[in-house]
């Protein structure tokens, strides 16, 4: 697969100017290029005073960083979007039953579809949560959908997260920014929103209700703390759906219920958006040292007294081991086949998996199963001879915790550089909400990009930004 052409976004592969760029390519035209310099520094500075920051973690040097932000949208056309969005609402239906089924009767391990090992020995699989029913019937209320592009109608999931997504705040700054900068762009191409986003997630939150709650359930997001990579979306979401952000600490059960404190005595909360691991969610029946939970606010859930979004439980979904089985696992409870490919997948706890790998490693992507933002990761083409060394002693030592991918050739978009326009690697992260209403997925996400020439890292703790994500009326 890394053989193939680079596919741009804006040029295709033949160097002719694509659909969805031709309006924006021909205001590009009418710029002048010292006048844009300036709106990237005035954009920069926005985020800056922003406060649009995420941490790094394992570094000597500050670990509060602003965010880097590109000015060139990536625009998708209307059909594009239509397709995708097929494949996005096929594979998050099945991962909900999945995630039903696993904690239930488990008939697709009896079916022989996925091996009874791989749930049973998951670190990520939660016994608490065997025989619970969650309130509305929902385990991931948001979802984000890791995407890649490689062709003119190729685009393949990356990896699914079904536990905590994040950079949903960094989509909505970016469109915020975009629109106070270029509203003669806006005016131009019609660009569908994605302002709406705060009012979705807090209608769909809602709607996830236990049966305990009234008519106007009371909803509030739970964070680690200030000290947190993603703290800065916590107060950002809270804020913009009107709701409370709590701590631990903030929260008590009282009367078989959740209730935070307020001036006026302890409130009962009906809706829990956490962004605290599983591990840390409940010192009581899980982590004893955690400082972040609520001690016994998994009985509370299992009493079906609160609902916590996502459920405790679903990172077995995002675990890149069962990722390798999601086209049995979209078959299976779809009775279709997957409308998005998975990128082909080596499980290295395959002893011919692992010898392929082994013989194959400067060729490969390999992933820790449990791994995250980019870390614990090798990229074989650009691996020194001592990195590769190293790989090759924790993929013995521990085989199961890695699976193995092909570099994939990942579609690039311009970015403003100081020579103009230069193409630079690209993924996609949509996101989703799921309720009984339905499944809604906001019109663009998240776009990452690789800042660095060459570079297949998009991750911002290594080195990549975001860009605006335009999804056209067609």
């Amino acid at each position: 697969m890394s053989d193939k052409p680079i596919y741009d976004e804006m040029w295709g592969t033949e160097e002719s100017l694509r659909g969805p760029y031709q309006g924006f390519h021909q205001w590009w035209e009418g710029e002048d290029v010292k006048g844009l310099r300036a709106k990237q520094r005035e954009a920069d500075e926005l985020f800056r005073l922003t406060g649009i920051t995420f941490n790094v973690y394992g570094r000597a040097e500050a670990e509060e960083r602003l965010i880097p932000f590109d000015i060139i949208p990536r625009i998708i056309s209307g059909y594009e979007w239509q397709k995708l969005s097929r494949g996005i609402e096929q594979r998050v239906r099945a991962i909900n039953a999945f995630l039903y089924d696993i904690y239930h009767r488990q008939e697709i391990v009896k079916a022989g579809r996925i091996p009874a090992e791989m749930i049973s020995r998951n670190a990520a699989f939660l016994p608490h949560m065997i025989g619970v029913e969650p309130p509305a019937g929902v385990y991931t209320h948001i979802v984000g959908i890791d995407l890649v592009r490689t062709g003119d109608n190729e685009f393949y999931v990356l990896e699914d997260n079904a536990r905590t997504p994040s950079g949903v705040s960094y989509m909505l700054e970016n469109r915020e920014t975009m629109l106070q900068m270029f509203p003669e762009l806006f005016s131009r191409n019609r660009v569908r929103e994605v302002e709406t986003y705060p009012a979705d997630l807090r209608r769909s939150l809602a709607a996830c209700a236990p049966k305990t709650a009234g008519s106007s359930p009371c909803v509030a997001v739970l964070t680690p703390g200030i000290y947190n990579s993603a703290y800065f979306e916590h107060a950002f979401l809270a804020d913009k759906m009107g709701v409370e952000l709590v701590e631990g600490h903030d929260l008590q059960i009282v009367d078989g219920r959740v209730a935070m404190r307020t001036t006026e005595g302890y409130k009962p909360i009906d809706v829990l958006y956490r962004r605290v691991d599983d591990d840390f969610l409940d010192p009581l029946n899980l982590n004893p040292e955690s400082q972040l939970g609520v001690p016994g606010i998994l009985d509370v859930y299992r009493a079906g007294r609160v609902t916590i979004a996502n459920a405790p439980g679903t990172g077995i979904a995002d675990d890149k081991a069962i990722y390798s089985y999601m086209p049995e696992i979209v078959e299976f409870y779809t009775g279709e086949r997957p409308l998005l490919e998975n990128v082909p997948t080596w499980r290295c706890s395959d002893p011919e998996s692992l010898a392929y790998v082994l013989d194959n490693l400067p060729e490969l992507v390999v992933k820790e199963v449990h791994g995250s933002g980019g870390y614990g990761m090798l990229i074989g083409p650009t691996a020194t001879k001592k990195d590769l060394a190293a790989f090759r002693r924790k993929l013995k030592a521990r085989p199961s915790n890695y699976i193995a991918q092909p570099t994939l050739a990942l579609s690039t978009c311009p970015i403003f550089t100081r020579a103009g326009l230069s193409p630079r690697h690209v993924d996609l992260r949509p996101f989703v909400l799921v309720s009984p209403e339905g499944i809604k997925i906001t019109p663009g996400g998240l776009t990452r990009v690789a800042l660095k020439k060459g570079s297949l890292v998009v991750n911002s703790s290594q080195g990549g930004g975001t860009k605006d994500t335009w999804v056209l009326e067609d």
